[in-house]
């Protein structure tokens, strides 16, 4: 049975009644009839409110909820087709040395055998959509920034940079790797505060360095090493002392 409906939309409750409501209605999801609230039904002189009777809708017309949801394409269900006759048989109440003689299959085993199968997929099913309805729930948050370093000199839009970002910032400003040379530095403020946080790496934590050190480490990654020096002391990543006769990484570790 084809389906045009958008399954992810339908809650597996509704999914296994057959039917979905709203505040006006109730509605068959076999076949979109609607049965208004607070209206009574009536069959065969047997009076009904709306939601019994949309379930002896769905047995009168439809069978049942299974046969609807059993009998979908495989692309839907991701049974094949002789599984869906052995759930359908199963669904009956039929004993496995029925079915066996019914279907002329292998032995009594070789059902048993695909109760088991059918148990194991039901159990991958379960564990597979917690792992779905996990990566929506990290879909939907809020993006994560990363943390600004403690010697921030002043918290700002600027530090409103995902992981995500970052990476992608780094490998376009670092084209020859993040080891290689700065292509430009004129940039956004929130691009200079990445490019300087990774700059900032190539300092070990707890050495004093003279300004000609310094210097030399940053004339490799650019050539104008006295703007990036600035700007590291600007940012807070680096201090110095007054007269500029050592430097050491303000960064924590």
């Amino acid at each position: 049975m084809k389906n045009d409906k958008d399954m992810n939309n339908i809650e597996l409750e509704d999914l296994k009644n057959g039917f979905c409501e709203n505040e006006e209605y109730f509605q068959c999801l076999i076949c979109d009839r609607t049965f208004e609230k607070g209206r009574i039904f009536n069959e065969d002189d047997q009076l009904y409110d709306a939601r019994r009777f949309v379930r002896l809708h769905i047995e009168n017309k439809h069978s049942s909820s299974f046969t609807w949801l059993v009998g979908l394409d495989k692309k839907e269900n991701g049974l094949s087709e002789h599984q869906a006759q052995l759930l359908h048989l199963f669904y009956q109440g039929l004993t496995d040395q029925q079915i066996q003689q019914k279907l002329k299959i292998g032995s009594i085993s070789t059902v048993r055998n695909h109760r088991f199968s059918l148990k194991e997929k039901e159990k991958q099913a379960k564990i597979f959509l917690a792992i779905m309805q996990l990566l929506r729930m990290r879909e939907n948050q809020p993006p994560r920034f990363i943390k600004p370093h403690e010697t921030a000199t002043m918290i700002d839009d600027r530090y409103k940079i995902t992981s995500e970002e970052n990476e992608k910032i780094l490998k376009k400003l670092f084209p020859e790797g993040l080891d290689g040379r700065l292509q430009t530095f004129a940039v956004k403020e929130k691009s200079k505060l990445v490019v300087l946080r990774h700059i900032s790496d190539r300092f070990q934590a707890g050495r004093l360095y003279d300004e000609k050190e310094v210097n030399e480490i940053l004339k490799e990654i650019y050539d104008d090493y006295v703007m990036l020096r600035r700007y590291l002391i600007e940012y807070g990543f680096i201090d110095r002392k007054a007269d500029g006769s050592s430097y050491w990484l303000k960064k924590q570790p």
